[in-house]
């Protein structure tokens, strides 16, 4: 009598076979509780006994993506084992696909996200970039999520094929119409990965000078000595030669000084040495040379030349300062005199 209830048919299925699709859910979905849940707690003692973070992603990735997946593989296989109506399977199996789709769609966006996060920290967790980062995966979310749409409608019968070939031509005439705007993204890109300045470093651009405060996907913004704020494009920047002082190691000085003709030839002798030793006892700084190196309209030349370690202006300027001053200390104490610019008018009788 049992055997002949098992046997009763109901919707095209043996009462049989619908407590074999139950029985294969159930273990199925307990097998996924007790095996995998296990394994996942495992990995998670393991993952946090490590520094680094990709173990601890792979966890919640898991969790969060590939487990609501596993289940419903399992509600997939169950029902897969049952004879249904056609329309009924044409829609567990367009379920299946947009399943699947969403799957994979979150799994790129996911480690899309690790990896601008990862970016991010390894850049200083600076603020200006995080709102960049974040502006740059809403346009990979877009993209992502337009493609995994087109996929699916795809599946669903739509011809995509001639939507995609209108959506090319659109694109094609888009393109022309905005190549001024894509060319400021594309060096936004250029500027955002290839790091030529970031915030806060001091650049010239041609004839123009000031301090990085803002990089943004159309322009980049900088202060000026002046204090006034210069608009550049992005295309402008990747486009010229750009001089940044914030990442010179060391600042090369070239300066001048003379002396009148009256000095005698042993004194200027002594003042290459005289020069250098005082270069030389200042504290960050690296001498190079120090010349006679011409006659001029009413002084002897001298010509030197040093180093200052760094790359902070006000330092530089101390540094010269202090030499400057050490400089006239010592020519007063030598007896040796600066020239200033002097005439002398012969008148015959």
């Amino acid at each position: 009598m049992f055997k002949n209830i098992l046997g009763q048919v109901f919707l095209g299925n043996r009462l049989y076979d619908y407590l074999f699709a139950l029985v294969l859910f159930a273990l199925g979905f307990l097998g996924i509780k007790l095996v995998v849940l296990a394994l996942i707690r495992r990995i998670k003692s393991w993952a946090a006994k490590t520094r680094t973070t990709l173990d601890d992603f792979l966890v919640q990735l898991f969790e969060q993506v590939v487990l609501p997946a596993l289940y419903f593989g399992i509600f997939y296989l169950a029902l897969g084992t049952l004879t249904l109506a056609p329309l009924l399977t044409k829609i567990i199996n367009l379920l299946g696909v947009a399943v699947l789709t969403i799957v994979v769609a979150r799994l790129v966006l996911e480690l899309a996200n690790y990896w601008i996060k990862l970016y991010w920290v390894n850049r200083g967790k600076d603020t200006t970039l995080e709102r960049s980062l974040k502006g740059i995966f809403i346009v990979m979310k877009i993209v992502v999520w337009g493609l995994a749409v087109v996929f699916f409608l795809d599946n669903l019968g739509f011809k995509i094929t001639s939507v995609i070939a209108g959506l090319g031509i659109g694109g094609v005439a888009v393109a022309l119409a905005a190549q001024a705007v894509l060319g400021d993204l594309f060096s936004y890109f250029a500027i955002l990965f290839d790091r030529p300045f970031e915030i806060g470093d001091f650049i010239i651009v041609g004839d123009l000078l000031g301090t990085v405060e803002y990089v943004g996907i159309k322009t980049t913004r900088i202060r000026s000595l002046g204090g006034e704020q210069l608009i550049f494009s992005n295309s402008d920047l990747t486009n010229s030669r750009v001089r940044n002082y914030k990442r010179m190691d060391k600042r090369r000085v070239l300066f001048k000084l003379g002396v009148t003709y009256q000095t005698p030839v042993a004194k200027l002798k002594k003042m290459p040495a005289i020069i250098a030793g005082i270069i030389k006892g200042v504290k960050d700084t690296v001498f190079d040379r120090a010349h006679f190196f011409s006659y001029g309209n009413f002084s002897l030349d001298f010509e030197v030349v040093y180093y200052v370690i760094g790359a902070d202006y006000n330092k530089y300027m101390d540094i010269q300062q202090e030499i400057n001053f050490a400089i006239k200390e010592a020519f007063e104490k030598e007896g040796i005199e600066f020239a200033y610019p002097t005439q002398t008018l012969y008148v015959e009788k």
